[in-house]
């Protein structure tokens, strides 16, 4: 790992995220969506076609995120 020239652990979270949001916003337009392999694409093309073959097998992004928030509260 590269020698850090800045110690993030002495930001509060609310100073990281304002830096990492401007770290995103010097981003050129051109390269806010970096190019896919070839095993990404692959992946996306059998989620797809998985997709098609049974659309209602998956779950809303709701119910989604709500069983991801609930395991990191904690809950059951």
């Amino acid at each position: 790992m590269a020698h850090r020239f800045f110690d993030f652990s002495e930001l509060t979270p609310a100073e990281r995220i304002d830096l990492a949001m401007d770290l995103w916003d010097s981003l050129p337009e051109d390269s806010l969506e970096p190019p896919l392999t070839e095993a990404q694409r692959a992946e996306l093309e059998r989620r797809l076609e998985e997709y098609h073959r049974n659309p209602t097998a998956g779950s809303p992004w709701a119910e989604v995120r709500e069983r991801i928030e609930r395991r990191y509260r904690g809950d059951k």
